[in-house]
C-alpha cells in the first residue's frame, strides 16, 4: 500500500521542526501553531504543503 507524502511543519519564526506533520491533502485554516523551541504561537493557514502566516491584529484598547 502506498503511504501518502508527509512533511513536518516548520516554525515560521525560528525554522525549527514543530510537533505537527502534514499530508498532501491536509488543509488548515486559522490554525494556532505552537513552536516548542522559541515558545511562540502563530496563526497559520496550510494547503498542499504551502504555509501562510496570518497577520494577527493588535488588541484594541477601549476608550
Amino acid at each position: 500500500m502506498h503511504e501518502p507524502d508527509k512533511k513536518w511543519v516548520l516554525c515560521p519564526v525560528c525554522g525549527a521542526k514543530t510537533r505537527l506533520r502534514l499530508l498532501q491533502r491536509t488543509v488548515l485554516k486559522d490554525f494556532p501553531l505552537f513552536c516548542p523551541k522559541c515558545r511562540q504561537e502563530r496563526i497559520i493557514n496550510a494547503r498542499n504543503f504551502q504555509i501562510a502566516l496570518m497577520d494577527q491584529p493588535d488588541a484594541k484598547t477601549q476608550c
